[in-house]
């Protein structure tokens, strides 16, 4: 590949990617599985590659200062937590701490939350008529699922989720900004406060996380992983809940099938985030040389995995740009892959199908009661606003 045959450039913060990325993701499939990106970064953008480099161990997460998040002050405490954190480290550490949080996360514990699960969401539809999905649904399910997981009590919660949800702005990537200096500040209370929480757990076990972890690892890992699982899942599995309810009212045809055949509920889920992934993109560092594309990718440089335009591949996904609740087969990039596969899928998965099942089972009708309201950010997809009415079934 010649400088005069260079690959098309990339622009997360173009205002026509941060509307609707998906055309400009077509047209960079077109042009080659590689495109440019910012400094000594190449895009991946087609399916094959994308599922490949998930699961290729030379490409790594461990990324050195000049590529770290500017959100981190160097040396600062948020910078500590989100490089040290588990979906942040290459084996052995990532292998050791991952064994040890994804038993404290098995499949077992997940599907004891289905009951709470439940509760929860039938407390937050209980007698509404109209509602929007973000604020009254999602963010205070998310909420509560959240300190729920690490054992946060009730009294706490106020405080607690506005600095997890500062600092889970910090671990997305995005332009630096006054914003990024106050997740210092959050993550230094955070880091407190989950100490103090983990002592008082070794002295009273509880059924959460940190007390399934105490003793497992060492206090700084547990601190900052426990931390982890308070923020990751915000706003990621907030727009789970409201972009499926964004595209279930925008396609009602879906909603009727879905309605009235719930088997379809799990592929319902999986076609949600295939179609509008929360994560558009996830970021690899090259350790080894790889062949990418028609040229070599050299070690040092870093690349960015366009999960959001694997999703839309059409050599994988027959139609991509159709909402198809029962999409079969779906092998969707939304969760990640290979060693660094989300730690959180089941409970996702869960949460989704939960949230989706109670409303079917509810409300007789579920439309949009005006557009939906876009947060736009470069690697978050996702909703301010999701306002709806119901008639109670």
């Amino acid at each position: 590949m010649t400088r005069q045959t260079l690959p098309p450039k990339f622009d997360a913060f173009d205002p026509e990617v941060l509307d609707d990325p998906y055309p400009t993701y077509a047209r960079l499939r077109e042009a080659g599985a590689l495109c440019r990106g910012g400094p000594a970064t190449w895009v991946v953008t087609r399916h094959a590659e994308v599922a490949g480099l998930l699961r290729d161990e030379r490409a790594g997460h461990t990324f050195p200062e000049g590529f770290r998040t500017p959100f981190a002050a160097a040396g600062g405490t948020a910078d500590r937590l989100l490089t040290r954190i588990v979906s942040s480290l290459d084996p052995p550490d990532h292998t050791r701490i991952r064994k040890e949080v994804g038993r404290a996360l098995n499949p077992t514990v997940v599907r004891g939350l289905r009951d709470r699960l439940t509760g929860l969401v039938d407390s937050l539809l209980a007698g509404r008529t109209a509602f929007d999905a973000v604020g009254d649904l999602a963010l205070p399910l998310q909420i509560a699922v959240g300190c729920d997981l690490i054992g946060v009590p009730e009294g706490d919660r106020e405080e607690v989720w506005p600095k997890a949800m500062a600092l889970g702005r910090a671990f997305i990537p995005m332009a630096a900004s006054e914003e990024g200096m106050a997740d210092d500040g959050a993550a230094r209370w955070l880091d407190r406060y989950v100490r103090e929480l983990l002592a008082d757990r070794r002295r009273r076990p509880g059924d959460d996380v940190l007390s399934r972890l105490a003793g497992r690892l060492p206090d700084d890992e547990i601190v900052d992983n426990a931390i982890f699982l308070l923020f990751a899942g915000f706003e990621t599995a907030m727009y789970l809940v409201t972009s499926g309810l964004a595209l279930l009212t925008r396609f009602p045809g879906q909603l009727a099938r879905l309605k009235a055949d719930r088997s379809l509920l799990p592929t319902a889920v999986e076609e949600i985030v295939r179609y509008d992934a929360p994560i558009q993109s996830m970021a690899r560092m090259v350790r080894e040389p790889i062949s990418l594309g028609g040229r070599t990718v050299k070690p040092g440089r870093a690349l960015l995995l366009l999960i959001g335009s694997a999703n839309h591949d059409a050599l994988v996904f027959p139609d991509p740009g159709t909402f198809d609740v029962g999409r079969r087969p779906n092998p969707h990039l939304a969760f990640g892959g290979g060693a660094h596969h989300c730690l959180g899928v089941a409970l996702a998965r869960l949460e989704g199908q939960v949230v989706l099942e109670r409303l079917l089972t509810r409300f007789a009708e579920i439309e949009a009661a005006g557009p939906p309201v876009r947060r736009l950010h470069p690697n978050l997809r996702g909703y301010a606003s999701v306002p709806l009415t119901v008639r109670p079934a």
